[in-house]
């Protein structure tokens, strides 16, 4: 770390907004990219951001060359004519090798930097890149007159991102959180993989052979190729109290898939998810949001040791203060999940 501890959480351009201290919990099930240049997309912006925790004008991958320019305009454009409430305004920028990053920042946090929650940054490397945005940033916002900091979230989609993953989620306060980019990744490690997300079918472990009769089948089961990765990300995002995400899963028709892989991230600690496409975003909100019983089993644990300590049988199970704090996550995740969303609070009986 190139700062003294006593100056993290100084503002690095004078003039600019206090870093925060604590990055902000809220319901993040899904982020649901659109296209900004894509007039159909930009026209369901105001709907679709009400029934989403995150909407994310994208300005990268996905979005032409030719059309990279509109894109931004087009986001400029959608940030001032819509109100969206409670859900949280993201962006991904082009990455920082690109000759539109610089542009990009410019223009969103000088225009419309008051309604942006988060500066999502792809292919981050190492924290390197992390300080050269939070620097850039502080600048910005001093000249946009801004009175709260924007804050970064990177995509974990190179080898040597991976390998830096806990200096990246210390390299600033600004840290929101990371995603897994599964196929960048996939590609920078040389994986022998084309699928966006997911499992693969060769990715297994097969039984041993039955001694009775060795010619029998013998069963598999398919492995995830990104349990690894996931669980790295998530210990490093919780050392410093930043979010995890997986990332996209590409396979659109395949809904099944797209709730296992959403589901193993969700119980590894990831707290949402992308959406590509409307059809997922039902699945991120059902994956993200605890089972209705498993709240229930929280509140009553919490209820029969309420300040935390000691041990009790409840059918025949012993909970003791390590048992407290899992169904603390649960209770307090449902909570907030049903602050937002009527149906859920009706569900967890807040």
């Amino acid at each position: 770390m190139f700062r003294s501890p006593r100056d993290f959480f100084k503002a690095k351009v004078v003039g600019a907004p206090d870093p925060v201290r604590e990055i902000p919990v809220r319901p993040s099930r899904m982020i649901h990219f659109f296209d900004p240049s894509n007039p159909k997309m930009a026209a369901k912006v105001g709907d679709i951001a009400k029934k989403v925790d995150i909407i994310l004008g994208n300005l990268e991958d996905a979005v032409p060359i030719d059309r990279k320019i509109d894109a931004r305009e087009g986001l400029v454009s959608i940030a001032k004519e819509t109100d969206f409430g409670t859900t949280q305004l993201w962006t991904r920028v082009n990455s920082l090798d690109s000759p539109w990053f610089l542009d990009d920042l410019l223009r969103l946090v000088g225009e419309v930097g008051d309604k942006l929650d988060v500066i999502m940054v792809p292919k981050v490397q190492g924290p390197w890149d992390i300080y050269f945005v939070d620097q850039l940033l502080a600048q910005l916002e001093v000249k946009a007159g801004l009175q709260r900091p924007i804050l970064i979230h990177a995509i974990l989609e190179t080898a040597l991102g991976v390998a830096n993953v806990e200096d990246i989620a210390n390299a600033s306060p600004r840290m929101q959180g990371m995603s897994l980019g599964p196929a960048d990744l996939a590609a920078s490690r040389r994986m022998k993989t084309t699928r966006v997300g997911g499992g693969h079918p060769g990715y297994l472990v097969r039984t041993d052979p039955d001694p009775v009769n060795p010619e029998a089948e013998r069963p598999t089961a398919q492995q995830d190729l990104w349990h690894y990765t996931i669980s790295r990300m998530v210990d490093a995002c919780a050392s410093v109290g930043a979010l995890p995400f997986y990332g996209p899963f590409g396979d659109i028709a395949d809904l099944v898939a797209c709730e296992d892989q959403f589901r193993n991230a969700f119980l590894l600690g990831c707290v949402g998810a992308w959406s590509l496409h409307p059809n997922q975003i039902l699945i991120a909100k059902k994956v993200f949001s605890p089972d209705p019983d498993e709240v229930k089993w929280a509140k009553r644990v919490i209820a029969a040791m309420p300040d935390g300590s000691g041990a009790v049988m409840i059918e025949g199970k012993m909970q003791d203060d390590a048992t407290f704090k899992q169904c603390q996550v649960v209770f307090n995740l449902a909570k907030l999940i049903a602050e937002r969303d009527p149906e859920y609070r009706e569900l967890y009986g807040f």
